[in-house]
């Protein structure tokens, strides 16, 4: 409520002239019941209808200016006052974490081949599963006890191959795992794989691994290669021609009684 009305409100108070014989009149003719401007008989009003009728009217002319009163004196109500917005939070001095370098991990350190200085107690090339990969150069055809020579069948053809490793060992072998591996050189397929030793002594498998097909024999647990002479051959369908084997490989990983050995080479032509 603005103060405009407020203002208008309270010159209608003060102007406003109530007509006291025409209240009185409304609450006679209320209390009895009587038609409008209906008109008495003569003689004097009964004294209880006058006085009824008299404090009636001063309570209504009461009531009506208080009212008013109340209404002319309430002040203007307040706006309401909003709550005060709470500061802001400081913004945060950590930042993104930054991330932490790993640690790059140490390089793996290759297999002595010094003849005799391997560890005797150290896990064997079957065991671990890691025969490695074969090399076609600098060849290692020597490691202490065990030698080795890589070479063509004298029956390969312009059509199939045959790759044999050659094993000699003076001294019995505890663990053995034998790889050879056959570059892709066109529609290179194994024909299949076989070994001097027993069949039963060997895990033998033959897979496609990085453009190579690679024969693996892997002597099981608990058996052992007899010192001597031993040839392990793969062999495979090739494109038609002379295919060139300088990148073919073995590798063959081994213990004996005084540690681990390993020697690897490639292969010469048939002769």
């Amino acid at each position: 409520m603005n103060e405009e009305l407020t203002e208008r409100l309270r010159a209608a108070a003060e102007a406003h002239q109530p007509d006291r014989a025409r209240i009185l009149a409304r609450v006679e003719r209320g209390m009895s019941g009587a038609p409008a401007r209906h008109r008495e008989r003569s003689g004097a009003r009964p004294w209880p209808r006058v006085a009824l009728a008299s404090l009636a009217a001063v309570g209504t002319l009461a009531v009506g200016g208080f009212a008013v009163a109340a209404i002319v004196q309430s002040p203007p109500a307040r706006p309401d006052v909003s709550a005060t917005p709470a500061a802001p939070s400081a913004p945060s001095t950590s930042g993104t974490p930054r991330p932490t370098p790993s640690t790059p991990s140490a390089p793996a350190t290759g297999r002595p081949t010094t003849p005799g200085r391997s560890s005797p107690t150290g896990p064997s090339p079957s065991a671990s599963g890691a025969a490695g990969s074969a090399r076609p150069g600098n060849a290692h055809v020597q490691d202490g006890p065990l030698s080795s020579a890589g070479s063509l069948g004298t029956n390969s053809n312009s059509f199939w191959a045959q790759s044999n490793i050659t094993l000699k060992s003076t001294q019995p072998l505890t663990a053995l795992t034998v790889e050879l591996r056959i570059t892709q050189t066109g529609a290179v397929q194994s024909t299949g794989s076989w070994r001097t030793l027993p069949a039963e002594d060997f895990t033998v498998t033959v897979q496609n691994e990085g453009g190579a097909v690679v024969y693996r024999w892997i002597l099981k647990p608990g058996r052992t290669v007899p010192a001597g002479q031993h040839v392990f051959a793969g062999q495979y369908n090739h494109a038609a021609g002379a295919r060139e084997a300088e990148h073919d490989g073995y590798r063959v990983d081994a213990n004996d009684p005084r540690g681990a050995l390993s020697v690897w080479g490639g292969f010469t032509p048939a002769r």
